[in-house]
């Protein structure tokens, strides 16, 4: 089976935001830049190249080679740090949680779905130079998302106390995970290589932000990555305006409030709910929000607290020690990355359509918004199953009971549809309604209860029927719930459950050779690909 693609709408895993975005419909217009085809890159990268400036690019260069620190880099990726000094050089960027081990099967799809889209752009527009850059997101604090993967339907775990930004989590804990792995991945070569991937980003580094550079790095080698950490003092400077417009007028606040505002009366849901200041202070074991409250800045949960002249003396002092949160980091993105385009889930799309007025306001340009590669991979083996037992694999995406119900009236030979019953049934009522109305209008009440009686009827008649027949055939629909099973985990999408590592034991680099060569970062449809 070659790759083959169905709309996302008909998957029935997409918001309704994100299908209306993906058709272009006119009512989303006004909440993003540019659609996301090659010919708007050319408006984006004019727009982009004004607002950005030469001491950002070299500042950035310098920033991301100091923190690389002794990691092998491939030659790809050397060169495109430092073509990032030059005036028309580009990123691409996705970001993703400190995950471990990567945690669900689509960090590989949206960092693939960057490098592959940046080598796009360097085909159509060889003048420039476009760098994909993975974003990771070190200061978050919510350990309990990241803490653990799924391996063989079940979580492998990394048990400890934590707070403050994950990135700066130490590794302490690591090397029992790893002897649980060594003993679940067994001993063939994929396992041996997994486990070494797993000790030596892992057990070798101090933290967790170095842990995961070292791992993407690793997978990613040989693609010109550029994996950067915004937890950064030098790169925070340039942030210190805009976080000043947050601290002392609310700005995101107001603009987003409005933005959301908009979003809702069309009938769309708020992603993100705006707070009067966006921003966290950071400290050591310390991730908290910012409160203002009578003209006095306090750390939420804690005893700290400043005026408004201390709070901008700390910012300038120590603008590490404020904290971006899910609604400000993009434009901390934006302001430090000479960006293009953010590639995102479902979710992550949503927030930032809540972001464009702010953009504007600000005067930093909005990029290109680009829905990530989503993929259902499927072994040869089921695939063979599916064909043998004539099944769609778009059936696949049907809630579980709608399956068996379609594939029991598709193989049984016994036709249990009373459809056609049903309209002879009302019919039939309908010239018993107009019998009524001829002789005693107050009959029609007594007509449409019988109608209701006798549809019921047919309807009960036909589940018991279909439930029956069922269980005639149970041997073979428990071999399509089984299917169905293996590639929707938990009745889930695929990607949202399993690890690559699970994957990687079966087909080792040639998984990651065939999301390369197969990912169509600008097919605005969901991929279903067979590995070989």
């Amino acid at each position: 089976m070659p790759a083959h693609y169905i709309p996302y709408k008909n998957t029935g895993y997409f918001s309704k935001l994100i299908c209306d975005y993906l058709t272009e419909d006119e009512s989303l217009k006004t909440f993003y830049n540019r659609f996301p085809n090659l010919e708007n890159f050319k408006h984006q990268l004019t727009e982009k190249q004004k607002n950005f400036t030469d001491e950002k690019r070299h500042l950035l260069a310098k920033r991301l080679m100091l923190q690389y620190g002794d990691n092998s880099l491939s030659q790809s990726t050397l060169s495109n740090i430092d073509l990032l000094r030059e005036h028309n050089t580009f990123t691409i960027t996705t970001g993703h949680q400190l995950n471990l081990f990567t945690g669900p099967l689509y960090f590989l799809y949206k960092i693939f779905s960057a490098i592959n889209l940046a080598e796009q752009l360097n085909q159509k527009y060889p003048t420039n130079h476009f760098v994909p850059v993975y974003w990771m997101a070190t200061e978050d604090h919510d350990f309990e998302e990241i803490n653990y993967f799924n391996l063989f339907g079940k979580k492998v775990k990394w048990n400890r106390e934590a707070s403050g930004a994950v990135g700066e989590l130490s590794t302490k804990g690591l090397k029992e995970v790893k002897e649980l792995l060594k003993k679940e991945f067994g001993e063939s070569e994929n396992a041996k290589k997994l486990v070494s991937y797993f000790k030596d980003a892992y057990t070798k580094h101090d933290n967790l932000a170095d842990a995961t550079r070292f791992l993407a790095n690793c997978l990613f080698y040989h693609h010109g990555l550029v994996i950067i950490d915004g937890n950064d003092k030098e790169l925070k400077k340039c942030f210190i305006p805009f976080a000043e417009k947050e601290l002392t007028e609310n700005l995101s606040f107001k603009k987003v409030s409005e933005t959301t505002e908009k979003l809702t009366h069309l009938g769309f849901s708020e992603q993100v709910h705006p707070r009067e200041i966006n921003l966290f202070y950071l400290k050591e074991n310390l991730r908290e929000r910012i409160i203002e409250k009578d003209g006095r800045f306090y750390v939420n949960e804690t005893d700290l607290s400043f005026s408004k002249e201390e709070i901008l003396n700390e910012l300038h002092d120590n603008p590490e020690r404020f904290s971006p949160n899910a609604l400000l980091r993009p434009l901390y993105q934006e302001v430090i990355l000479p960006n293009l385009c953010y590639i995102g889930g479902g979710g992550e799309l949503a927030y930032w359509f809540q972001l464009k007025d702010y953009f504007n306001k600000v005067e930093v340009p909005f990029p290109i918004l680009l829905l990530r590669n989503s993929v259902l991979l499927v072994s040869k083996m089921l695939s063979e199953k599916l064909q043998k037992l004539n099944i769609e694999i778009d059936d696949l995406f049907l809630p579980q009971h709608e399956l068996i119900t379609k594939h029991t009236r598709e193989i049984s030979k016994i036709d249990i549809d009373f459809s056609q019953q049903k309209e002879f049934l009302k019919q039939q009522f309908k010239d018993l309604y107009e019998l009524a109305k001829q002789t005693d209008a107050s009959f029609l009440g007594a007509v449409g209860a019988q109608e209701k009686k006798q549809l019921n009827g047919l309807d009960n008649l036909e589940k018991r029927l279909l439930k029956a027949q069922k269980r005639n055939l149970s041997e073979e629909l428990d071999r399509v719930k089984d299917i169905q099973n293996q590639l929707f985990p938990n009745q889930s999408l695929q990607e949202r459950q399993l690890n690559f590592s699970e994957l990687y034991l079966e087909y080792g680099e040639g998984l990651l050779d065939t999301l390369k060569e197969n990912l169509q970062p600008l097919n605005v449809n969901f991929t279903i690909m067979e590995l070989e």
